[in-house]
């Protein structure tokens, strides 16, 4: 439950007690940055990237079904997948998939409503076999302690690590260049003050599973990054929102050999980039970072490639040699959109509003973090997913186990 992730965008309204007058600021201020995201981007992007693809959209319940469940694991954010075999390959079959995700709910469910002794821990898995939507292709999975309670799988013993802090986990990938290691980025996180949205998101660590199965990503190193820091304009710093591999190994249509990976400055929600060879992933001094123009060494000099995304997002490519950005607009919002790069890090144009989450109008739930899921997706189209959530979670999470597990739309492009 990543709340500080959108927390920069809702302040301290939270702490309003009128709940009324707090909804409709809370609409305000997501409108008014939104137009003025817009207009502030639009200046800095190219037109080549105009060459309009058409988006159609529709839920894909069959998906979304597979993370209804009333036993065990029932609910969780921060879902991303990882082709096990480090390929990112569409319609291939037999893939096995590993899904992370960071806060769960572990207990039982009846009439969907939790029942007592259910238990939140800060990280789970589900892994998956073949790439269609069937519940008997998926196990979800949770690490316990000795005394077979739930616990996090990963949790912060680097040299960054500080008291009574846990992981929250971004994209990870299979790297080729370490025997097919996994690698995860994992955000550093500690409580602020008493209240639920009182989160703060540090730094950012860098694990490593050398045997990615259900029993070997138990045993795990990690690695301090450096890679969350403040910048002195644009607020928070952290890499690890998403990752693009765009390497031959990984079956990039245009590989380049290098392994991107995508951060965010919370002032406005600006999605940056860093990226290193795959054989180079644990030395930081070889990362090189977008400054608008060049790659260069130093972190604090990378650049706004565009704004107004979400802390959770993902960049796949399209047949005619073009990359998708996908996210929630504004990190917080019912709306999905896509914006369409010349290359793994921009230019990318205008946000196409692909969608509008239902649950917002409908039940009152607030939608974030869409991404695609590029090797779940058949070609021309996008399996995305987001999760949601509510202003008053601690006590509707009691009556409501379906206000926090993923959900899943289709995306077609022609």
């Amino acid at each position: 439950m990543t709340h500080t992730r959108f927390k920069n965008i809702i302040g301290n309204y939270f702490q309003r007690k009128n709940k009324v007058l707090f909804k409709n600021v809370l609409l305000l201020l997501f409108y008014a940055s939104f137009f003025n995201c817009q207009n502030t981007t639009q200046k800095k992007e190219a037109p080549t990237v105009e060459k309009t693809l058409k988006f159609t959209a529709e839920a894909a319940p069959e998906w979304t079904a597979l993370m209804e469940r009333t036993s065990g694991w029932f609910a969780a954010d921060g879902i991303f997948s990882i082709p096990l075999d480090g390929r990112e390959e569409q319609g291939v079959k037999d893939k096995k998939t590993l899904f992370i995700f960071s806060d769960t709910y572990v207990g039982e469910v009846i009439d969907n409503v939790p029942q007592p002794g259910n238990i939140m821990v800060n990280n789970t898995t589900a892994w998956m076999n073949d790439n269609e939507p069937l519940k008997s292709a998926i196990t979800f999975e949770y690490n316990t302690d000795k005394s077979g309670k739930p616990s996090s799988y990963f949790m912060p013993t680097n040299s960054n690590a500080k008291l009574n802090e846990y992981f929250w986990l971004g994209d990870g990938f299979i790297n080729h260049e370490k025997n097919n290691a996994l690698y995860l980025f994992a955000y550093h996180v500690h409580k602020t003050g008493p209240n639920v949205f009182d989160f703060e998101q540090t730094d950012v660590a860098l694990l490593k599973a050398e045997n990615p199965t259900k029993e070997g990503i138990k045993n795990y190193s990690q690695i301090a990054t450096g890679l969350g820091f403040v910048h002195p304009t644009e607020g928070r710093v952290y890499f690890g929102s998403g990752i693009f591999v765009n390497t031959k190994a990984a079956s990039a249509p245009n590989p380049d050999g290098y392994v991107y990976i995508y951060g965010i400055m919370e002032r406005q929600k600006s999605l940056i980039a860093g990226r290193v060879l795959p054989k180079d992933i644990e030395n930081f001094d070889k990362w090189r970072f977008w400054d608008g123009q060049n790659w260069v060494k130093d972190k604090e000099n990378v650049a706004i490639i565009t704004n107004s995304v979400s802390n959770e997002l993902s960049i796949s490519p399209t047949e005619d040699g073009r990359y998708l950005l996908t996210f929630t607009v504004l990190g917080l919002s019912e709306k999905i959109g896509i914006r369409i790069g010349e290359s793994p890090f921009g230019p990318f144009g205008d946000i196409n509003e692909v969608y509008i989450c239902p649950e917002y109008k409908e039940k009152g739930l607030f939608p974030y973090n869409a991404k695609a899921h590029y090797h779940l997706s058949k070609p021309g189209e996008l399996l995305i997913s987001y999760n949601t959530i509510t202003l008053n979670f601690w006590e509707d999470i009691k009556k409501d186990a379906s206000i926090y597990h993923p959900r899943f739309i289709r995306v077609k492009y022609e």
